[in-house]
């Protein structure tokens, strides 16, 4: 009876233990949030506890039965319940329905209610597994308040100097907040030809919160996604291992583990850093989003591919439907996930074949309803577009290269790379014999290798296809976390030490390397002096030891993963300066006109600027300027139109093209050369358009063009006018009059053009914010246009009400 009551007690310490770790969760998130009032991150928690999470896991029990761990079911339940609100929230938009998720939770009951529950035997997570994953979590949100919350200004003199990344997200996401189907929202000339899933989350959240949009755009959403991708990984690794000491393994690889180009001559450039980690993580939404959902497909996968478990049809069917979901949202979100997570479906199911001997329908079934997706999303979503990624082998590093100053340096280069990349595959070498016939192993290594393909033998006029690596290096990590966490318990000391003596060799062979240096000798220097450090310390490590050939695999293994940790901590420092131009790409004062606009109007709408260039005033016209459609959350007839591949101050001319519609183009900017009322008028009636943002930056502001329309906003070097339709000819009607000779009435108004006393009390006033001046000239400047009486500022005729009011 006393051992009995002794194990009680030292059961209930150890989930005491674990939930104390939880609130390391809640508190890393406000802590990193911190410079946002309390109730924005407090109300985004909310909103994805009550439509995401709770809903989400309810799903993925129902449909999968659940994985083993509850603690698994609820992380990759919330990432299902994203993929099911990137779903939901269009086809709410198609009926102006923007609150749809909100259905979700009732969604979710209704499955819970009506599927019969199916359980797979589980086992409680232990406590140093959960605090283990806390600690991966505690890191990230440091990580992220060092260097996360810096990358992208929201406010002050930085905020005018973004490169084109950050307001073209921005301007998405208004898109999709306000508009579906969506429609190119900073040159509104055609159908956006592009994937836009990730935005639906951040449109869903800002309708529900009212969080502004630039918050979550660039803060909250980026920093939820992170933590996902840390938890989710930790889930995944305990489904393929069925081991628990997988959690804080992977978790502990995705904040830590990297590659080898984060080198004094590569680490300058963002575009070359590809771990969980990198600047593509924040800056590309897209991209962090699909990591995000690729986790729940790979654990549906393991699910359907692993005949561990006898399943019947029924159960098999939810399986697929789990898988279809989430493959669904997978293809509206990032266009190179499913080709990475396809070929290595593809490979498992010819190994499954094989071994079978007959035909694995389960890989097969898969494997159309990925290529349906594909064709789906090809034809509807983008609409059939051309790729600009072409069959180019070796375009990659000679890219780099030339960045690097050309010359005979392109070799080492590509050795150096390609070694990085493929660096966390090493960790299947400690994958057990048995566990290797596993088709998971196959599938992992044939997608991580298609990553790598990709990304050496494509190219891109913007490096597009760098994004196949970021894709694959998931795939790497998982691999990596299967070898560990096979090991035996006496080993993961050996393994720890050697991890250390990998991340000591290459922080020294990064520290012998001229950060100067050009050319091939000095590129391979650094690497070369890591590489006997590390052989030297496997060798005097393994000879300490005396162990086994196992313990030489664990400490040679150990050590090469080490070496990928040194130098992601060194690009994680160096890009805690954010990547800003030297110029105000911005316009001083555009930030708050564009919020005035947004204010002041409809969600439908439109804009014209006569700001075009990234730099005004610029010798060569950067056309990659997106801001206003961002800030705003409306669209804009022609602002930048270059965004068919990444722009910004280091790529070239030939990235860019003119506009598919000169005429359009030449109508918009001569409004702001030569107004007429005709011209003014045309734009109104044919283009829709209700507001003139003018930047004193490009041109002065013409003469006439307060006569003709209505000077509303002025702050900095902006200029905001409002355009109304023309007066009536007639404005005072006939009287007609009485038997008697006197009139009956006194004269009236038309509809719209109320007295002066009218005008006054109902024009409307700009609410003042903080470092902002009211407009300088609330009423038309100049004199009236002939053949015209005062006029409504806001005719009622003319002012668009959305469905609903924006947030």
């Amino acid at each position: 009876m006393i051992r009995a009551g002794r194990r009680r007690t030292a059961g209930r310490s150890k989930r005491i233990a674990a939930l104390a770790s939880l609130p390391v969760l809640p508190l890393a998130w406000f802590v990193a949030l911190q410079e946002h009032p309390p109730w924005m991150p407090a109300a985004y928690l909310g909103y994805l506890l009550v439509v995401i999470v709770v809903p989400g896991t309810l799903f993925w029990r129902r449909l999968t039965g659940g994985v083993g761990w509850f603690s698994a079911d609820i992380v990759l339940g919330t990432a299902f319940g994203l993929a099911v609100e990137a779903l939901v929230y269009p086809i709410g938009m198609l009926f102006k329905m923007p609150f749809a998720a909100l259905l979700m939770p009732a969604l979710a009951f209704g499955v819970w209610r009506a599927l019969p529950p199916r359980k797979l035997p589980e086992r409680p997570t232990p406590w140093w597994s959960v605090a283990g994953a806390m600690v991966a979590v505690g890191v990230a949100a440091a990580w992220f308040v060092r260097v996360g919350s810096r990358l992208i200004p929201l406010d002050g003199s930085e905020a005018l100097r973004p490169n084109s990344d950050a307001p073209h997200n921005l301007a998405l996401a208004g898109e999709l907040t306000h508009h579906f189907p969506p429609r190119v929202p900073h040159a509104d000339g055609g159908w956006l030809t592009s994937h836009w899933a990730a935005y639906d989350h951040i449109a869903s959240v800002h309708w529900i919160t009212s969080v502004p949009l630039d918050v979550l755009t660039h803060r909250m959403v980026p920093f939820a996604w992170i933590l996902l991708t840390v938890l989710g990984a930790a889930a995944v690794g305990m489904v393929l291992t069925g081991r628990a000491v997988a959690a804080p393994i992977a978790a502990g690889l995705v904040v830590a583990g990297g590659d080898l180009v984060a080198w004094p001559w590569a680490v300058s450039d963002r575009v070359f850093a590809d771990g969980p980690f990198s600047l593509g993580q924040l800056t590309n939404p897209p991209q962090a989003f699909s990591t995000v959902l690729l986790l729940p497909l790979i654990a549906v996968t393991a699910l359907l591919l692993r005949r561990s478990t006898a399943k019947t049809r029924g159960e098999v069917f939810r399986l697929y439907v789990a898988a279809g979901v989430l493959i669904a949202a997978l293809a509206l979100t990032k266009a190179t996930a499913l080709p990475v997570y396809a070929t290595g479906l593809a490979v498992a199911w010819i190994y499954l074949t094989v071994r079978a001997g007959r035909l694995n329908l389960r890989a097969l079934v898969l494997g159309v309803v990925v290529a349906a997706a594909y064709a789906l999303t090809f034809f509807f979503v983008l609409r059939g577009a051309a790729s600009s990624v072409r069959f180019d082998p070796g375009a990659t590093f000679d890219s780099l290269a030339d960045r690097m100053g050309g010359g005979n340096a392109v070799p080492v280069i590509a050795a150096v790379v390609v070694v990085g990349w493929v660096m966390p595959v090493v960790g299947a070498l400690l994958i057990e014999r048995r566990l290797a016939r596993d088709p998971m192993v196959v599938f992992l290594l044939a997608a991580f290798v298609a990553a790598v393909l990709g990304a050496s033998l494509l190219a891109d006029r913007g490096d597009t296809q760098l994004f196949f690596v970021r894709t694959g290096f998931m795939f790497g990590v998982l691999l990596a976390t299967w070898g560990l966490g096979s090991l035996e318990r006496r080993q993961f000391w050996i393994a720890a030490v050697a991890l250390a003596i990998g991340a000591a060799a290459i922080y020294w062979g990064r520290y012998r390397s001229d950060r100067s240096c050009t050319s091939s000798n000095c590129f391979g220097q650094g690497l070369v002096v890591a590489l006997v450090i590390a052989v030297i310390g496997i060798g005097v490590f393994g000879l300490v030891l005396r162990g086994s050939r196992r313990t030489w695999a664990v400490i040679a293994v150990a050590v090469l993963l080490g070496t990928t940790v040194s130098p992601t901590v060194a690009s994680i420092r160096k890009f805690a300066s954010p990547p800003l131009t030297s110029y105000e790409s911005i316009a001083p004062g555009g930030i708050e006109a564009a919020r005035f606009i947004r204010r002041n109007s409809g969600s439908d709408d439109r804009i014209a600027t006569n700001l075009h260039c990234h730099q005004a005033r610029a010798s060569h016209c950067q056309t990659g300027s997106y801001w206003i459609a961002g800030y705003a959350e409306r669209r804009v007839l022609v602002q930048g139109w270059s965004y068919q591949t990444r722009v910004d101050d280091t790529y070239p001319a030939g990235v860019q093209g003119p506009y598919w519609d000169q005429e359009q183009l030449q109508l918009n900017d001569e409004v702001f050369t030569n107004p007429t009322r005709q011209l003014i008028e045309t734009l109104r009636t044919k283009y829709d358009v209700q507001w003139l943002l003018l930047d004193d930056r490009v041109s002065a502001p013409p003469k006439n063009l307060d006569k003709l329309t209505e000077l509303r906003f002025q702050l900095g070097t902006v200029r905001v006018y409002q355009i109304y339709p023309p007066p009536p000819e007639t404005p005072f009607p006939t009287r007609t009059p009485s038997p008697t000779g006197s009139p009956t009435q006194s004269p009236s108004f038309p509809t719209g053009t109320p007295s002066s006393s009218t005008t006054t009390s109902t024009f409307p006033t700009t609410p003042q914010s903080p470092g902002q001046t009211q407009p300088t000239q609330p009423f038309p400047t100049g004199s009236l246009p002939t053949n015209t009486v005062p006029t409504d500022p806001l005719p009622p005729q003319q002012t668009t009400t959305p469905p609903l009011k924006s947030p």
